[in-house]
């Protein structure tokens, strides 16, 4: 994948493993318009810290991330050598310590080689090309199985606008933000204030709509540089057309980006949309729906394949939001199992049974209560999960 104004590197640095691609760069030919959604956990790794105060101008030049180390929960000394790692990209690059923006990901607790910084930054830099956006892609993988990537093209002004991203991301996974990461790029001319806009709603309704696991990471972040290459019109709020243009271009690319992540959680078999509707509100249906998608009996059963419908109602019972139980309908696809909160009978659950064994699936589960309606998406909890898990820092 190419964009225009951006280019692109890679290296194997010896972060945390030998001989695999763990430190990258995306770099614009000039200082850009940047948007970004960080993090809520309490627990912040260097960068994010970092790169919450550099956001705040809406400008940067460059993203340096790394994988094998989350630099997170590592005390003065972590945001000293954070700090360290952007003099030595910027001073590589030629620019300004507070236009280069950090990203980390791996484990929590330890501190970031700074060695492999001071002996690559200055081939990260030469070695910058617009046609290794995969390498970056490639570089920032931990326990992902697959590189996670998507474009779109969209017509603004009369002109080709393009949008590319990059994620990462199995585990530790229910964003809630704005261990996942993900970079997004176009050659749009957008107003920052516009772009910031555009990527927290995205993000809302995207990242914060998928679970591998209830977890948090301490180094969640999605930004998104803008060239303006394009040379579009300058998109704004009261540009509506264009605003709405690239809003669903956007949420294209983020939407796509999220499932990767679901369909690839750690030991993952499964990928499935889980519907709530006929709710009073939308913050009851997405609470019943979170609450289902992060259920380990109902992932588990997901795994077994078993249509165990008791689960999913006994999960929304704890959801905090009040409904009949009486009045609830279960559907896998477009089997329904359970009727005004009763056993449809024998024949369904074979039906349902048949609808588990596939990949991916959808859980529709209708109040009866309102108009609203949420979707989360999630995957089940195999053996594998616990194995991934249980032996990520041997």
């Amino acid at each position: 994948m190419k964009v225009n104004g951006f280019s692109f590197s890679a290296v194997k640095a010896g972060v945390r493993y030998p001989d695999r691609l763990d430190i990258g760069l995306i770099y614009c030919d000039h200082s850009c318009v940047t948007a970004g959604v960080l993090t809520t956990s309490q627990v912040q790794a260097a960068p994010v810290v970092i790169d919450e105060e550099r956001l705040k101008n809406g400008q940067t030049q460059a993203i340096l991330v790394n994988s094998g180390c989350a630099n997170a929960c590592t005390g003065i000394k972590g945001m000293e050598i954070a700090q360290a790692t952007s003099r030595l990209m910027s001073n590589a690059l030629n620019i300004s310590d507070d236009l280069v923006l950090l990203s980390s990901t791996g484990v929590i607790g330890e501190q970031l080689n700074l060695q492999a910084f001071e002996t690559n930054c200055d081939a990260l830099a030469d070695g910058l090309a617009p046609d290794k956006f995969e390498q970056v892609a490639r570089a920032i993988m931990t326990t992902d199985t697959v590189m996670k990537t998507a474009k779109t093209t969209l017509t603004i002004d009369g002109r080709d606008v393009e949008i590319v991203g990059m994620a990462k991301g199995a585990g530790m996974i229910m964003p809630n933000m704005a261990t996942m990461l993900s970079f997004v790029l176009t050659d749009a001319d957008i107003h920052v204030d516009a772009l910031q806009e555009l990527l927290t709603e995205g993000v809302e309704r995207t990242f914060n709509r998928i679970t591998v696991d209830g977890d948090t990471s301490t180094n969640d972040m999605v930004l998104v540089m803008a060239s303006g290459a394009a040379k579009n019109l300058t998109i704004e709020k009261s540009r509506l057309s264009d605003f709405q243009a690239f809003k669903e271009g956007l949420t294209v690319v983020l939407k796509d980006l999220a499932l990767q992540i679901v369909r690839d959680g750690e030991g993952a078999t499964k990928t499935i949309t889980v519907k709530v509707s006929g709710a009073k509100s939308d913050e009851d249906a997405e609470k019943i729906a979170r609450t289902i998608a992060n259920s380990s009996l109902v992932k588990t059963a997901f795994f077994g394949e078993d249509a165990n419908w008791g689960r999913i109602l006994a999960a929304m019972g704890r959801s905090g939001v009040l409904f009949s139980p009486d009045l609830v309908d279960v559907y896998f696809d477009d089997v329904c199992i359970a009727k005004n909160g009763l056993a449809v009978g024998a024949s369904a659950e074979e039906a349902a049974t048949g609808v588990l064994k596939e990949k991916e699936f959808t859980l529709s589960v209708d109040l009866k209560n309102g108009t609203c309606s949420q979707e989360m998406y999630t995957c089940d909890f195999s053996l594998d999960y616990v194995r991934i898990n249980a032996d990520y820092r041997s």
